[in-house]
């Protein structure tokens, strides 16, 4: 099903005007054709499509070229001269109408899933994943497909897995998506919900079975983001607007003021490791070799869980999930096992030397929450070891994160090699400058090293006595955003396998010689 019969371009047009967002509409007498496709990327017209002019880049050209594969409509926020009486729809606010057009489009696939949303700062992807693992135990056992997921890693929609590029697409793919999946046969759907999408409109007209929040601080605060904390505290809270079950974090800064704006769910379920009057309040949190232990009081007992991924900080994500499932009536057992194996592609992947002198740690922490968890958790969880970071920050945006990172690691880390993480049109020389003044400050040593690999090498090869060299930032991703292109290169994990490699021959051999 790609959209309902009945849907006409006059239908899309009467939908616009009920909005309130139509402006001007000509149809030229196409009242009755059925679009087949709709999309704001020109690449992908082709006959019969719906074509939204959307983004400040936005060029007349695209249009143009729209027209000549087949475009039937145009919807915009503005009237363009194409030369031929092509259908439009003129509408005041873009972004409002897209999530509007998508839901109408695809039929509002998201009604024929059960959607877990998860929002917060830190921790998003990881809980999407743990909720995954959960779901897909239960799904085996029914005898379903397994769920779809939206993530800042990747996407699964049961006709396609990619690489993500943002953590929540424009409402035209994420419609899409959920289509796809229920289309099918796909009944659950775990999905991260960012400041942005909530902001610009993304998921406007659908609601979340379950919305989980984990935290907030600082962060995305720029001029193409949101321009203060308060525009990103208050874009955060929409969701609950949204959201049938709320799941909220008491331990989170502003606890209270995320308790009143979650109140516009339709119920409330609480989660702390601090609070015991929690409705699941974690206790005796503790390491038992690789695993994480920790148990869970609630109104239907005592339980007991256990993580085999890395990471204290984790029992915060697995809480949520736990709390997530049991609104969702999945069976303990489910609960269990897929906590056991849940893991997150490019979170907490721990790999070692042969000498085990040598720990690496490859993670997607990128801002002041998650850099503060995984500081303090690895010094806490290795005690013994020197601690190394190799990060680098993103170009023209989040700049707050350039003190913060550079802040924390430097209060942590023996030494830190600043590298290229998707610098844009920013030099990476500049950018890795900003973050040396505040590791600096913390006297800590520093190299500026732009090409990743090379990062990671020096830093492993540097490496003698027991190192945890911590690689943040870009986890399992296999391209670098360089101007507006994304550039093929390896992932942090297989350099980090890599280098690794070569550290273990040099030292076998080494051995040998004595």
């Amino acid at each position: 099903m790609s959209q309902r019969k009945s849907d006409t371009l006059k239908t899309y047009a009467d939908l616009m005007e009920a909005s309130g967002l139509l402006m001007e509409a000509a149809l030229y007498g196409q009242e009755e054709t059925h679009p087949d496709v709709l999309t704001y990327d020109s690449r992908e017209v082709k006959a019969n499509t719906m074509f939204i002019c959307k983004g400040a880049a936005f060029k007349e050209t695209y249009l143009v070229s729209a027209i000549e594969k087949g475009a039937v409509l145009y919807i915009s926020e503005r009237k363009y001269e194409t030369g031929k009486d092509v259908p439009f729809l003129l509408v005041s606010d873009i972004r409002k109408a897209m999530a509007i057009l998508a839901n109408a489009f695809y039929g509002s696939p998201w009604k024929e899933l059960t959607v877990v949303g998860v929002g917060g700062t830190k921790g998003k992807s990881t809980s999407a994943y743990y909720m995954k693992a959960i779901v897909d135990d239960y799904m085996e056992e029914t005898g379903k497909p397994e769920s779809a997921v939206i993530s800042s890693i990747d996407i699964y929609d049961g006709k396609s897995r990619v690489e993500s590029h943002i953590t929540t697409p424009e409402a035209v793919e994420l419609q899409r998506h959920f289509r796809n999946a229920a289309d099918c046969g796909i009944t659950f759907a775990e999905m991260e919900v960012s400041s942005q999408a909530l902001k610009y409109n993304r998921v406007d007209g659908m609601r979340f079975d379950v919305g989980i929040f984990l935290n907030i601080s600082e962060d995305h605060i720029s001029p193409i983001e949101h321009p203060d904390f308060e525009d990103y505290f208050t874009s955060k809270m929409r969701m609950f607007a949204q959201t049938d079950h709320a799941v909220v974090n008491l331990d989170a800064d502003f606890a209270d003021r995320i308790l009143e704006a979650a109140q516009a769910a339709g119920d409330v379920t609480t989660i702390s490791q601090k609070d015991e009057n929690a409705d699941y309040y974690a206790y005796q949190i503790r390491k038992d070799g690789h695993e994480t232990k920790f148990s869970v009081r609630s109104k239907e007992g005592e339980e007991d869980y256990c993580l085999t991924m890395p990471g204290l900080f984790n029992v915060e994500n697995a809480l949520a999930v736990i709390a997530a499932a049991k609104i969702l009536h999945i069976p303990d057992s489910c609960i269990h096992s897929g906590l056991l194996r849940a893991r997150s592609s490019g979170r907490m992947e721990l790999y070692a030397s042969k000498d085990k002198k040598i720990i690496a740690i490859v993670d997607y922490a990128h801002n002041k929450l998650s850099f503060e968890k995984l500081f303090s958790s690895i010094r806490e969880e290795y005690p013994d070891y020197a601690i190394k970071a190799v990060f680098g920050c993103p170009g023209k945006k989040a700049y707050i994160r350039r003190k913060d990172l550079g802040t924390i690691a430097g209060q942590y880390a023996q030494k830190v090699y600043l590298a290229a993480e998707d610098p844009g049109y920013e030099p990476v020389e500049e950018i890795s400058g900003d973050i040396a003044q505040y590791v600096q400050a913390q006297n800590c040593p520093y190299v500026m090293i732009e090409d990743r690999g090379e990062a990671i090498r020096t830093a492993i090869e540097e490496s003698e006595d027991r190192t945890v060299i911590l690689v943040t930032g870009k986890g399992n991703e296999t391209r670098q955003k360089y101007g507006s292109e994304y550039i093929d290169c390896p992932s942090d994990v297989e350099y980090v396998q890599k280098y690794l490699e070569s550290y273990d021959q040099i030292h076998e051999s080494t051995c040998r010689r004595k």
